[in-house]
Order: structure tokens, then C-alpha cells, then sequence
């Protein structure tokens, strides 16, 4: 071999070298990256690009929720279980969930009204609900007043129409203490 071809092969081998040299501390720099932008991405905006999708959501006291996801808020989300119901989560009672795609929407998608105001559309609306617990409990009735971190649940059969003389008694439920809210 003639040194001229030596050295040709020996700047190859050096070039291919900074070459993968150059590749690793890109690849190191994107991961970086990458991780610093995931961590920036919060549970809700998480959700919000995952609308209609199918979720297995597990909740404090072994409470499961299964269904498409129809809304989600600043601390909460909206689930079909079934035909007909709906069920109000709390982010703060979800243990876990199955069937997130791992993409994220931008801030802002996510409606930015708390649990507070969604509980009080649902007040006004005078709906029927079941009230789940972090304890496994559950309470039938109506909701009559949402404070700025409870509600008071009127609680009556759930066939029956909320009137004075169907309530059983009054139960007041710091909202750290729902674990869902279903109705229909």
C-alpha cells in the first residue's frame, strides 16, 4: 500500500469518527430536548388532544371509568362510560389510564374553567347525579350548592325528582373527596 493510500484510509477512519462523534451529541442534544418539552406538558393538555378517544381511567378507591373522552377542563375531564351517562372526573381522583396516544395539544385547548364551575352548571341544571367518593362510597341526588371547594348533595332515590319531602338528608363533600360524578 502507498502512503498516500494509508492516509486516505486513516482521514476516512478519523472523518467517519467525528462523524458518528457529531451524530451522538446530536442525538444526546434531541433527547435533551425532548425530555425538557415533555416535561413542560401538563395531564390536561395532554388530554385535550385525545377528545373521542376510548380511556380506561382507574381512580382513587378502586373506581373504574371506561368510555370516550368527551371534554376536559383545567382539573377535570368528561367521560362517556355508557349510552346515555356521563361521568365528571377530577384529575386529582385519576390513579391511572389506559389508551393515551402520546401526542399533546398546545396550552389553551383544554377549556380553562376549574371543577368549581363545572359543578355549578351541573347545579343549575338540576340534574340527578351519583356522587362517587375517594372512599368507594356513593351518594344519590341532586346538587344544590357548590362552594369554592365542596358541594352539598341533596340526596334522594335517583328516580325520583329532587322535592322537599324526597330528600333523605343533606351531605356536604369537600371536592378532594370526589372521586366521579355520573349521571344520566
Amino acid at each position: 500500500m502507498e502512503p498516500g493510500q494509508r492516509w486516505e484510509r486513516l482521514f476516512a477512519d478519523l472523518d467517519a469518527a467525528v462523524a458518528a462523534d457529531e451524530r451522538h451529541e446530536l442525538d444526546v442534544e434531541i433527547a435533551d430536548r425532548t425530555r425538557a418539552e415533555r416535561a413542560k406538558v401538563a395531564l390536561a393538555a395532554r388530554l385535550a388532544a385525545q377528545r373521542g378517544a376510548e380511556l380506561d381511567v382507574r381512580l382513587l378507591a378502586g373506581v373504574r371509568v371506561h368510555g370516550a373522552l368527551l371534554d376536559v377542563g383545567a382539573d377535570w375531564m368528561l367521560v362517556t362510560p355508557a349510552v346515555g351517562r356521563v361521568a365528571l372526573v377530577p384529575l386529582a381522583a385519576v390513579v391511572s389510564m389506559a389508551g393515551l396516544a402520546p401526542r399533546s395539544a398546545p396550552e389553551g385547548v383544554a377549556r380553562r374553567f376549574g371543577l368549581g364551575y363545572a359543578l355549578r352548571e351541573i347545579s343549575r341544571d338540576r340534574a340527578r347525579v351519583q356522587v362517587l367518593d375517594v372512599a368507594g362510597t356513593s351518594s344519590d341526588g341532586t346538587i344544590d350548592v357548590v362552594g369554592a371547594d365542596f358541594l352539598d348533595l341533596s340526596e334522594h332515590p335517583r328516580d325520583e325528582a329532587r322535592r322537599s319531602g324526597s330528600v333523605r338528608s343533606v351531605r356536604t363533600l369537600p371536592f378532594a373527596a370526589i372521586a366521579c360524578i355520573q349521571s344520566g
